[in-house]
């Protein structure tokens, strides 16, 4: 039997105008679920066809009042840079907890993109400083964006946003689009890593995700009270930033011992059971926020984060009469 399904393009999505701070709410709201025990989420799996280059399939089931089921299929691609295609590709598909039946496909990108960033976000709200002047954002690709998007709705005081890219075109596209978004924020572009860690409060690494990484950001350039923030895993971030950190957090403790454990990600990094705490524990009160010292994160990008923001991403296409009906 045939049924109908909800195609949504990435036009489609973008249409609907979703405000970052709607996003950090939901990865917050789902991160605090998670704490109380009502997500089912395995360690998103890989397969890994080029060199530095993965794709993962990331299942997750929310509980509580949302009670809905997703999966996406999603790609990083570092080559594609250069080419100037997307380093991420990939389909979210939206599942009926009842029936099973599928509700929709959408695209993953601006997904995968937002929540990213507002992941950042969360982390921010309860791991920053009680004031933020200044973010260092290393890698100006659209990580980098979006995460100066969710930084600068978290902190709207924010002062400055020190950029740093080995890309000049990235650097200058980023100032031109940021400039416009934030005009409050000034947008310095910087020579080195070194420059643009100078006297930021949250450092921010958005660099390519690479089996063997050269690690650029070392200690010695940090304030004593920062907040380091590892979007690309263990790529940027020496080891002893993370390792001598007052309190290190990631995302998911399973997902993080399942990528260490196979020897490619997080070498050298704090192991699983040093972990201060993965980010549901802080969101829930089970661990204390930390907001002195060098304090450290490690988001991998989790599944739960995609379902919960994939589900809103249906109901205002649904309310606002968005995309395209298909059988199935």
């Amino acid at each position: 039997m045939s049924y109908d399904v909800l195609w949504l393009s990435e036009d489609d999505v973008i249409s609907l105008n979703i405000k970052m701070s709607e996003v950090i709410d939901a990865v917050e709201n789902g991160w605090r679920l998670k704490g109380e025990g009502k997500v089912e989420m395995p360690a998103k799996i890989g397969i890994h066809p080029r060199k530095d280059c993965y794709i993962h399939a990331m299942p997750c089931w929310i509980g509580g009042e949302v009670d809905t089921c997703g999966l996406k299929w999603v790609s990083g691609f570092p080559q594609n840079i250069e080419q100037r295609l997307p380093y991420n590709n990939g389909l979210f598909v939206l599942t009926d907890s009842d029936n099973g039946l599928m509700k929709a496909v959408m695209d993953a990108n601006w997904l995968t993109t937002w929540r990213t960033g507002a992941a950042s976000g969360v982390i921010a709200k309860y791991l920053g400083g009680a004031g933020c002047a200044t973010v260092a954002i290393i890698g100006a690709g659209t990580q980098g964006r979006i995460n100066l998007r969710a930084i600068a709705t978290v902190y709207p005081e924010l002062k400055t946003a020190k950029v740093f890219d080995p890309l000049p075109r990235q650097v200058e596209s980023f100032r031109k689009e940021m400039g416009a978004a934030f005009p409050s924020v000034k947008i310095e572009a910087c020579s080195d890593v070194r420059a643009a860690c100078d006297d930021a409060d949250i450092v921010i690494t958005c660099t390519p995700v690479l089996e063997k990484p050269v690690r650029i950001v070392r200690s010695s350039w940090l304030k004593k009270d920062v907040l380091c923030i590892a979007v690309d895993h263990d790529s940027a971030f020496d080891a002893d930033v993370m390792t001598d950190a007052v309190a290190y957090v990631v995302d998911d403790r399973g997902q993080y011992n399942y990528m260490q454990g196979g020897g490619v990600y997080f070498q050298g990094y704090p192991c699983e059971k040093d972990l201060y705490a993965e980010m549901s524990e802080v969101v829930v009160g089970k661990k204390d926020r930390v907001r002195k010292g060098r304090r450290g994160a490690a988001p991998m990008g989790i599944a739960c984060n995609d379902v919960i923001v994939g589900k809103m991403v249906y109901e205002r296409a649904q309310a606002q009469k968005r995309g395209t009906w298909v059988k199935l």
